[in-house]
């Protein structure tokens, strides 16, 4: 069973969902919530694999929701505007379904979803200690198409998530893997990575300068001019981590 949360602020578009949801023998709803605040103090008593997500509510919108959460599930997003859609995938939604939800991309929504977390399952059969953490003197095998590369990580300054992709940011190459980025951070070295927000996990020696940037967070120049957003939270966790 997938567990299953639903948060919107209208009470007649939950009650439409919850009712599509019900032909999915799989979805298990446990909390249904009316805007941010009150899920987020759900959440802490719940672990939900999925999450269907309205943008905009009283208060926090969705993206101020996710940014508030310490672990993002498979994320859904169900919105009646659909300006949002390029910043949803950016923060690595699963899908984005426009009001009134159609049968058909509710399907196909879901079918993302299972296939994200089947694939998730499978790579925890085998544990991290099984598989062991990759120092940056570790090279690792990377295949994009019919493109092949055999890279130290040492070499890798990036992991950017692209949906169900990261994109590998290495000398002048970019290749797309299909990789979940929560269980590449589990791999990385802690000493070599950083986990920067949802979307990005740096190399830190690639690191040229950082900056203050809004509302707590820092902004990293990386030494190829890449500009990555740290979030508040993460910011605290680099400071404790660098600092003597």
């Amino acid at each position: 069973m997938i567990k299953t949360v639903i948060i919107d602020d209208e009470r007649l578009a939950r009650q439409e969902l919850k009712s599509l949801l019900n032909e999915f023998s799989d979805i298990e709803i446990i909390g249904e919530y009316a805007n941010a605040d009150e899920a987020i103090v759900g959440l802490k008593d719940l672990n939900p694999e999925l999450i269907f997500l309205d943008i905009q509510m009283p208060g926090k919108d969705g993206f101020q929701f996710l940014e508030s959460l310490e672990k993002v599930p498979n994320v859904v997003f169900v919105t009646a505007y659909d300006e949002y859609a390029l910043k949803a995938f950016e923060v690595s939604a699963m899908d984005y379904l426009l009001k009134p939800v159609e049968e058909s991309r509710l399907k196909e929504a879901i079918e993302k979803v299972r296939e994200e977390i089947s694939m998730e399952k499978e790579l925890e059969k085998t544990s991290v200690d099984e598989r062991g953490i990759l120092e940056d003197t570790d090279q690792v095998f990377i295949k994009d198409g019919e493109k092949c590369w055999f890279v130290t990580l040492k070499d890798v300054r990036l992991f950017e998530s692209e949906g169900n992709y990261v994109r590998v940011y290495f000398n002048t190459y970019k290749p797309l893997i299909l990789k979940s980025l929560n269980n590449l951070d589990k791999r990385l070295s802690d000493k070599a990575f950083f986990r920067a927000n949802r979307k990005h996990i740096i190399n830190l020696k690639w690191i040229d300068t950082v900056e203050s940037w809004f509302n707590g967070g820092l902004l990293v120049n990386l030494k190829d001019g890449k500009a990555i957003e740290i979030s508040r939270r993460q910011a605290v966790k680099l400071k404790e981590r660098m600092s003597l």
